[in-house]
């Protein structure tokens, strides 16, 4: 009797280690994404005070100037685009953020560009979404080294789930807001996505804009068959 019980004790204890390893692996927390030099720029058509909160879903890694989680970013914004902190008297041309999330883009739509035609192909596509001659430039000159390594890229660039994930309340209200957020995935080879649809951007008024992007590493990629 004492062999019978002994053999079901033994049984029973490894079940348990094999569905608390199922268990563990389910539960697998995803490597989050990181989103890499989104940067804000400010033209106001007069020398203006600007406030500008930041709500983003996820961890704020690097702010520069350094962002209050209370009181956002204060700045006295000029038409030129060059920003001073009205307590330091420091001048920026921008405002800078990273962070990191768990959230997951859908990429079911984008476009498969090979990597040495990647700038031509950003050239075309950020004049589209609004982005003048400098500020396409910077984009271009800080993601084409990551980008032109690879045999094929393919690039989405998020629209409304972007706002949501990192929602901007800027005060007083742009009149036009340009919102630039490239997700990407490096490939081997050429595939066949769905081509994504962009709107052409036309700037007008006190105009707010912000680029950046990100490496997806969990988004799937809507093939067409």
């Amino acid at each position: 009797m004492k062999w019978i019980i002994g053999l079901i004790t033994i049984v029973l204890l490894f079940t348990s280690c094999r569905s608390t390893k199922r268990a563990t692996t389910k539960t697998k927390p995803k490597p989050p994404i990181e989103l890499h030099k989104p940067i804000i720029y400010l033209y106001p058509e007069q020398n203006t005070k600007v406030y500008v909160q930041l709500d983003y879903n996820g961890e704020l890694t690097t702010t520069y100037p350094k962002y209050d989680e209370n009181k956002g970013w204060r700045v006295e914004a000029q038409p030129n685009g060059t920003l001073t902190d009205p307590i330091t008297q420091k001048e920026y041309y921008g405002l800078y953020w990273e962070g990191i999330s768990n959230y997951e883009f859908d990429l079911s739509t984008g476009f498969v560009v090979k990597g040495e035609a990647t700038a031509d192909f950003l050239d075309e596509k950020l004049a589209q979404l609004g982005l003048t001659m400098r500020e396409a430039n910077e984009f271009i000159v800080y993601w084409l080294p990551e980008l032109e390594q690879n045999e094929y890229n393919f690039i989405h660039f998020a629209q409304e789930e972007y706002r949501e994930l990192a929602k901007l309340q800027i005060t007083p209200k742009p009149e036009t807001l340009i919102r630039v957020f490239m997700v990407y995935k490096p490939l081997k080879q050429h595939i066949h996505v769905v081509e994504q649809k962009l709107p052409t951007v036309e700037r007008k008024g006190f105009t707010a804009v912000e680029w950046g992007g990100a490496a997806s590493k969990d988004g799937k990629l809507n093939l067409m068959k």
